[in-house]
């Protein structure tokens, strides 16, 4: 079910659906006339995560836009619809899926479901150099992970190492805030401002590059 559909202040749609329904209580939202391309998709799909994911994010898109779009991917994976010069980010996680629209700037985000296992890779993605806050270890790591997952959609640049090219400066996590960044992998060596929230359940991160990046 939809739980947020918000305009954000530097003219983004943002999306978040609970995933709590079935893949057929989703294919009975899923528009009449569309439903060949949710059969050609589901029918080579067994898991039933892997079903409800894809199906959550088309119904939320429709509901977001009041119209109908269909979702394509291109050869990298990365998200675009097939109509209209809209662009689009998606992310998943365990319970949640999240969708970033506007009109004409490149968007980011990603949700993480808030889980202990960040803690095992940290160091594959943090570099020495990156400030975790001792007190909010979990939590800062997977802002750090959530915003390296941003960054990277945003940038849609190939071969990127979240330690090695993104960097995120020294902040202490509060309930909502900003966190900048920056990225070093290609010559424009960029500057971000990113978006996030610390839910009870997620965490969540998004950017637009026009207004929220500077140079």
């Amino acid at each position: 079910m939809l739980i947020r559909k918000e305009h954000t202040g530097d003219g983004g749609l943002l999306g978040i659906w609970k995933m709590v329904e079935t893949r057929e209580e989703l294919l009975q939202l899923f528009p009449k006339h569309l439903r060949s391309e949710a059969d050609t998709y589901l029918k080579d799909v067994r898991s039933e995560r892997r079903s409800v994911e894809w199906l959550s994010t088309r119904v939320m898109l429709l509901d977001l836009l009041g119209s109908e779009q269909i979702i394509l991917n291109r050869k990298d994976g990365s998200p675009y619809l097939s109509e209209g010069k809209i662009k689009i980010s998606i992310s998943h996680t365990k319970e949640y899926a999240a969708i970033l629209l506007h009109e004409t700037s490149a968007v980011g985000i990603d949700v993480e479901t808030r889980s202990e296992r960040v803690v095992k890779i940290a160091g594959k993605f943090i570099s020495e150099d990156e400030y975790i806050d001792p007190a909010q270890k979990i939590v800062h790591q997977l802002l750090h992970w959530s915003a390296k997952e941003t960054l990277f959609k945003l940038i849609n640049e190939q071969g990127i190492d979240f330690k090695q090219h993104l960097h995120i400066y020294p902040f202490t996590p509060c309930k909502e805030g900003l966190i900048r960044a920056r990225e070093t992998k290609t010559n424009k060596r960029r500057s971000f401002r990113l978006h996030y929230e610390v839910h009870p359940d997620y965490v969540l991160t998004w950017a637009i590059e026009e207004g929220g990046a500077s140079k």
